[in-house]
């Protein structure tokens, strides 16, 4: 018995690239096996890409430390940039899965990422680095995020139904740690240098009234370069391609479905939320609580008082890993959960949770810097506000993956999840130009009226006894 069912698999795998025939729904023929791989192949490589789509993120914060004359709209700008360039290449993504196949697909978007790792690495040496160049970098960043949705639907063509929440979650989830690991590693390999001929060290000032130390910062984009290749190489000697009949042209019929619409502003809420903070993060936090903040480190009256009085200036390196990784988290751990109970009642779960969340963060934007005590206090309610809403927007991560292949029929499902997923990426553009216009508390205000509008909409249509749509 085990022969005849490796014979039929083999049968259906072919000898190429392609796979002659391919059902996972079919448990007899299905090839668990390449399923799997292609997973664990595909999910390091994204892992890839979002630390290339966050670099910009990582880096910008202390720009102005290493002597480059930027200003706070620039930096701004910098970091929202990937997002912008990430959703507008998630458009393209979206539609190469059955166009190119899995294995083309993964190996060159991997490729590619050198693009703006390199550049990151050899520009960041230069303090006279004109401005348009490090947003063309930033821009390129968006390359890392545009493969998104390109890899998830080639990922759920590969397994049933009853385990796409799982695999997707743990995709996406994996993936996602690529947001931390950038921000984490970032601090520690600027500390030493790699190889001599990578560049020298150069001068960083620190926290005011500490020397400058010496840091070779090109090392936040050159660590990964060797991991980038490796990728390439497994991507495409070990990965096949699903055959999958759908031209752009018949890819865009999931525009005539209403659920495509109401998805899309649910993935909005949840990933859109997790990568507009993980970009701001590091910045919004300098600017309310550190060394971006004048009333902290140059004011007078009372605020001169403040490092007297013993209040440490947070460094936003320290910190912002920690939301980017307990988003990533709940993705994963939640992702399972969402195969045995359904995705409706995560997502509701994560809106509400997200709406709390955003109330309670309200009370920390603006900074009473009357006494070290209350901007110390003022400071823990913003990070644990944050990380609340870190942790439920990673929750809806998973839950909404798990509702569009149950909505949607397997092809449709497929270009849904990349479309929700291209609209949710301008998250950080959004968030960044938002801060620049706005105030913080004006901006959240407005992300709390959204999050209440998508509390609505999963209720009436995915969560409540009798929905039109129970997913």
């Amino acid at each position: 018995m085990n022969t005849t069912s490796s014979s039929r698999r083999a049968g259906r795998a072919g000898n190429g690239e392609w796979l002659e025939s391919w059902n996972p729904e079919d448990t007899d023929s299905w090839d668990k096996g390449l399923a799997w791989r292609t997973l664990w192949i595909s999910t390091f490589t994204l892992t890839l890409c979002f630390t290339s789509w966050f670099l910009a993120s990582a880096i910008a914060p202390k720009l102005t430390n290493l002597g480059f004359d930027l200003s706070t709209s620039q930096l701004y700008w910098l970091t929202a940039m990937p997002g912008l360039a990430g959703g507008l290449m998630r458009l393209i993504w979206m539609v190469l899965p059955p166009i190119m196949g899995t294995r083309k697909m993964v190996t060159l978007t991997t490729v590619l990422l050198l693009l703006p790792v390199v550049g990151w690495g050899i520009f960041v040496q230069d303090p006279t680095t004109p401005f348009w160049v490090l947003l063309s970098l930033s821009f390129l960043s968006g390359i890392g995020g545009g493969a998104f949705s390109g890899f998830m639907p080639s990922t759920s063509y590969f397994f049933p139904r009853r385990l796409q929440g799982t695999a997707l979650g743990v995709q996406a989830g994996i993936g996602n740690f690529g947001v931390s690991l950038v921000q984490l590693l970032t601090p520690w390999v600027i500390g030493f240098s790699l190889i001599g001929f990578l560049g020298s060290s150069r001068p960083m000032a620190t926290a005011p009234g500490e020397p400058p130390k010496d840091v070779w910062y090109q090392n936040a984009a050159y660590i990964y370069i060797p991991f980038i290749i490796v990728g390439a190489v497994l991507a495409w000697t070990m990965l096949r391609s699903v055959p999958v009949k759908a031209n752009i042209r018949q890819q865009f019929d999931i525009f005539r479905n209403v659920d495509t619409w109401w998805m899309t502003l649910l993935y909005i809420m949840t990933f859109g939320t997790f990568a507009g903070l993980s970009a701001q993060f590091g910045l919004l936090m300098k600017n309310l609580y550190g060394a971006g903040n004048p009333d902290i480190v140059q004011g007078t009256g009372a605020a001169a008082q403040l490092l007297v009085d013993g209040y440490s200036v947070p460094d936003p390196v320290k910190f912002v890993f920690l939301g980017p990784l307990v988003g990533a988290a709940a993705r994963v751990v939640f992702s399972p959960l969402t195969d045995k109970f359904g995705g409706a009642r995560w997502t509701l779960i994560s809106g509400i949770g997200i709406v709390v969340s955003i109330g309670f963060t309200l009370t920390a934007l603006r900074p009473d810097t009357s006494s070290a005590a209350a901007l110390d206090a003022g400071f823990d309610r913003f990070l644990w506000g944050m990380l609340a809403i870190f942790l439920f927007s990673g929750i809806g991560n998973a839950s909404t993956f798990k509702q569009m292949p149950m909505i949607f029929e397997r092809r449709q499902a497929g270009g849904v999840i990349g479309w929700t997923a291209a609209i949710a990426a301008f998250g950080p553009f959004f968030f960044g130009i938002g801060l620049t216009i706005m105030s913080p508390s004006a901006f959240y205000l407005v992300g709390l009226a959204f999050a209440v509008l998508c509390v609505v909409v999963t209720w009436q249509r995915y969560a409540r006894p009798g929905a039109p749509k129970p997913s």
